[in-house]
């Protein structure tokens, strides 16, 4: 008996190990990416290419749909403000967890000179 049980704590904490050794969170990773996106993106609409971003909000956003046969992806979202050349302006920027890059949802206010 005593045998099994030592099999099973050291089950239990190769599993608890494994888990913690699966690096940052999504939306820590992607958070590069949409600074980048945002940033790129402001300096065509701004014709700014000296603008700096800053992200001023995130959160993981669940799908609608989650059942035993379909689950929708999990996106983080981003609010990335952009300044530069005497201008400002926000952008939404969207990174599905199943996806490699990010793509900007809009503006959410108009760009302020």
């Amino acid at each position: 008996m005593p045998s099994i049980q030592r099999l099973s704590l050291s089950l239990t904490a190769a599993i608890a190990l494994a888990g913690c050794a699966s690096g940052p969170p999504f939306i820590d990773q992607m958070q590069p990416e949409a600074i980048s996106m945002a940033k790129r993106r402001a300096q065509f609409e701004l014709n700014c290419p000296t603008s700096t971003a800053e992200v001023l909000s995130r959160e993981t956003i669940q799908p609608l749909v989650q059942t035993f046969r379909f689950q929708g992806t999990v996106r983080a979202e981003y609010t990335i403000g952009i300044a530069g050349c005497g201008q400002r302006t926000t952008y939404v920027v969207i990174c599905p967890e199943n996806g490699n890059s990010c793509f900007p949802a809009g503006s959410r206010a108009g760009i302020l000179q």
